[in-house]
């Protein structure tokens, strides 16, 4: 049975280990530094380092990933989701170097990856469409002049995004630059790529997908569709299938519009194509992407299909299951479990799970990278579990999810679950007229969160590596800094604070008056005023990028910016980055 190596981490690298293990195949997991006793590291037959801390170094560092998947001497690599699942260089790397590579051909992923390439494509068939720029944009006055001819809002999207990075929604002409320019740099730092194009935004719109399975050979079949407008960020947040309120006609097309972009570039393994749904029934292709999705385990539920396991069977020559669209059976729910407050615009909290306590009862799946104990890196994203819930209907199945979401008990990080509670119990997305809608949480629910204990800072966390000689060989040992402390023999570790955050979570005295705090650990890729400039009391004057979101950092008082930080540095949450006098 072959090894399989996966280039994840998190829940995503668990559940393709517990594949790896039900089939018999040999699972291979890889680590960076802080993930030296994760979950997904414990659980894998074998387990290979990635030396370093950030996601650059390790999960994104093609290099590393393929050395240690030769040094494994495995057979082949699963991406999973994030990181370099989307990646067509390490799609085609994989595969120089005789590994089978579990998802679609480094051309298709070049193709669907490019969002004006896919809308070509999807033009091609017919698919629903709104109107847009099929190319990338030159600069911010193109996209003034597509506003002055088809109206606001518009969408600006990275051309090689996902993820809901690198979007932006504008609503008035004056916007159009800075929203230009913020949704470049973000581009640039999730994906390496800065082209953007331009869309006809639909107002308060449905995110409607479609789960498919193609066997590389031009058959493509549709496993089923969700629905996953709740979402803060334009990221997704609750997500169900089969995706409720959808008319026959509008289902059929769909399917077949997603099968048949798909069909075109002979895609190969599991991928979901996305559409937005508006009030009118205004339908548009939104994007396809090519990996397996955070969220396909509602359709698993539903529709009986394994899609790891059809990963499996594709990539390793035996073809699809199944043969057509599975008849849904009752509905099904996920809970994304992110270590955000709600409370606070849905800040990043990363932090210690000091107590997890997972539900259990009928239909209930729990997907989880983490265990009491364990934290919530701040280096990468801050989704750590998943909560699935099955019923043999709709209603049944948010009763369900509401009384195993009560059971989730989580000591540490602050998390999303508050906000998820108050969806699955609001009108908007029980009733029979659908409410919810990808703008309904930030829109409607957000003025109703109140702010969570904030967790205390993770300490600094790393090894130090050094050459020893065993047995007259020379060998590189890896030691936590922590254990090395403790021996004396290297400097304790901080706690990684700068103010702001004492060692149980409280505010501290940090945030003096004038002072410019870090609200969120992470980087700091801008300032948005100059040097001594002056400015406003709310007005924004940095961001900060921090679990793949970017955070915008305000003044606290009216005066002249002096810039204490630089461009690019790694900042502690409480930080001062800047002072206000």
């Amino acid at each position: 049975m072959p090894t399989i190596l996966i280039a994840n981490r998190g829940e995503i690298a668990v559940r393709v280990i517990r594949a790896c293990s039900h089939f018999g195949h040999t699972s291979v997991a890889v680590y960076a530094d802080q993930d030296l006793e994760a979950m997904h590291t414990q659980l894998a037959d074998e387990a290979y380092s990635l030396p370093g801390s950030s996601a650059a170094e390790t999960y994104l560092n093609i290099d590393a990933i393929i050395a240690a998947a030769k040094k494994s001497g495995a057979d082949a690599v699963h991406p999973g989701y994030g990181f370099l699942s989307e990646n067509a260089e390490f799609a085609a790397a994989v595969e120089d170097a005789g590994l089978i590579w579990i998802g679609p051909t480094a051309d298709t992923i070049t193709a669907l990856g490019d969002k004006v390439t896919a809308r070509q494509l999807a033009q091609q068939v017919g698919a629903p469409l709104a109107p847009g720029i099929d190319r990338p944009l030159k600069d911010a006055g193109e996209v003034e002049a597509f506003a002055a001819e088809h109206g606001l809002p518009i969408i600006i999207k990275a051309a090689h995004g996902g993820g809901g990075r690198g979007m932006k929604i504008v609503h008035e002409l004056a916007e159009v630059a800075d929203a230009f320019e913020s949704a470049t740099r973000e581009a640039v730092e999730a994906f390496g790529r800065s082209e953007c194009f331009v869309e006809k935004f639909l107002e308060c719109p449905r995110h409607v997908e479609v789960q498919i399975v193609g066997d590389g050979q031009g058959r493509v079949v549709a496993v089923g569709d969700r629905d996953c407008s709740a979402q803060r960020r334009n990221q997704k947040l609750i997500e169900e299938a089969p995706a409720p309120g959808l008319s026959a006609d509008q289902r059929e097309r769909l399917h077949r519009s997603a099968e048949a972009i798909c069909a075109e570039v002979n895609y190969r393994g599991a991928g979901t194509v996305e559409f937005l749904l508006a009030a009118d029934s205004t339908m548009t292709f939104l994007e396809v992407n090519t990996r397996l999705q955070v969220e396909h385990p509602v359709t698993e539920a539903v529709s009986g299909v394994d899609l790891v396991a059809e990963q499996f069977r594709i990539a390793f020559g035996d073809g699809l299951s199944l043969s057509a669209t599975p008849e849904p059976r009752g509905h099904a729910i996920e809970l994304r479990i992110n270590a955000e407050d709600p409370g606070r615009g849905f800040l990043p909290t990363p932090g210690r799970i000091d107590t997890l306590t997972a539900p259990g009862g009928p239909g209930v799946r729990w997907d989880a990278g983490v265990r009491a104990g364990d934290s919530v890196q701040p280096a990468f994203d801050s989704l750590f579990a998943k909560l699935i819930v099955h019923g043999p209907d709709r209603d049944s199945a948010i009763a369900r999810t509401v009384s195993a979401a009560k059971e989730l008990h989580v000591e540490g990080p602050a998390t999303v679950l508050p906000c998820s509670l108050e969806i699955l119990t609001d009108p908007a997305f029980t009733g029979a007229e659908l409410g919810i809608h990808t703008q309904w949480i930030e829109s409607e629910l957000l003025p109703r969160m109140t702010a969570q204990d904030r967790p205390a800072p993770i300490p600094e966390s790393s090894l130090q590596r050094m050459d020893i000689e065993i047995d007259g060989r020379l060998t590189r040992l890896g030691l936590p800094t922590a254990l090395l402390a403790g021996l004396g023999t290297a400097g304790g570790a901080g706690n990684g604070s700068a103010g702001g955050i004492g060692s149980d979570g409280s505010e501290t005295d940090a945030a003096e008056t004038g002072a410019v705090s870090a609200p969120v650990p992470g980087n700091l890729v801008d300032y948005l005023v100059d040097d001594g400039a002056e400015v406003a009391e709310g007005d924004d004057v940095a961001v900060l990028s921090a679990m793949k979101m970017e955070t915008r950092v305000q003044a606290p008082a009216a005066g002249a910016l002096e810039q204490m930080a630089k461009v690019g540095d790694m900042v502690a949450v409480g930080e001062v980055i800047a002072r206000i006098g």
